[in-house]
């Protein structure tokens, strides 16, 4: 028996799509049906039944699932052992998993430089409007707005950052002057779309006034960032990234401030990790550097 089929048959109970279970493991999906298919051609039975919402787990899969699941503990319980043998160069693949503007504006140049120093390590990040999941193996490190609920990763508050309404300055000039809350209610605004927000961390609007139309709507904060500078109406930007350019002005700058939370964690296995160690302490210093542009 090929001992390396449990593994990506564990990855599919764990992420219930060949496509989740293929970025997972860094393969494509096709690698993965043939992985399952050629297991169970040797257990001599199905192990998944193929629904509209991904693959469900038959009789036999459930009884293989915990047996799958001991040998990837085992193997994660092997890799910071290999790792301790080469601490004083940190080495491998450290994934992180992080909001776009964040990551983009704020921690990527300081990880590009992170790279330099350590030669042997891989750096992978993720920015993405969506929220990675530890469980899943999609990250080593994910940085999140809300605070992991599960007792079994290790969790740190990395720090806090402001967002503020803006507007383009030649927007604004064509329009009365905002004094209060009141004001808002003729603007048109860029947002979230409501039905694909990953977290309520970001509903920032209805504290302020509901607004009546949405000129914009996009997933994407920089999408968001550009349609705002465009000149395409209101809208809620975060400090690090709106404050620096210079078509922009905030909006009620006292009524519509807004502090949210980053939180950073992993699973508890990696933290013996060199690699994974050297990122930690990294993001933790860097977000500490960076306080007068997260708080400004």
């Amino acid at each position: 028996m090929d001992w390396d089929h449990l593994r990506f048959f564990w990855a599919l109970v764990q992420a219930g799509t060949l496509v989740g279970a293929a970025k997972a493991l860094g393969v494509e999906h096709t690698t993965v049906s043939r992985r399952i298919q050629a297991l169970e051609k040797q257990l001599g039975a199905t192990l998944f039944t193929r629904e509209g919402s991904g693959y469900k787990l038959t009789d036999a899969g459930r009884q293989l699932q915990p047996r799958a699941e001991a040998m990837d503990q085992i193997a994660r319980g092997i890799a910071p052992i290999a790792a301790s043998q080469n601490a004083e160069t940190p080495s491998g693949v450290v994934r992180i998993g992080v909001t776009e503007g964040f990551g983009t504006q704020v921690l990527a140049k300081h990880l590009a430089l992170l790279a330099q120093r350590y030669p042997l390590l891989t750096i992978d990040l993720l920015a993405v409007p969506r929220m990675l999941q530890l469980s899943r193996r999609e990250a080593d490190i994910v940085i999140s707005l809300d605070r992991p609920v599960r007792d079994t990763v290790v969790t740190s508050r990395l720090t806090e950052y402001r967002l503020y309404l803006y507007g383009q300055r030649e927007y604004l000039a064509r329009h009365p002057l905002i004094t209060a809350t009141e004001g808002l209610a003729s603007h048109r605004f860029v947002h979230y779309v409501d039905d694909q927000l990953f977290t309520k961390e970001l509903q920032f609007l209805d504290s302020l006034s509901a607004p009546q139309r949405f000129s914009f709507r996009s997933t994407s904060i920089l999408a968001q960032y550009t349609a705002v500078r465009t000149g395409a109406g209101l809208g809620v930007l975060p400090g690090f990234l709106a404050d620096k350019d210079p078509l922009l002005q905030r909006v009620l700058p006292e009524q519509a401030q807004f502090t949210r939370t980053f939180w950073m964690s992993m699973p508890p296995e990696l933290r013996s990790v060199p690699g994974i160690q050297v990122v930690w302490r990294f993001l933790q210093a860097t977000v500490q550097e960076q306080q007068a542009l997260l708080m400004c």
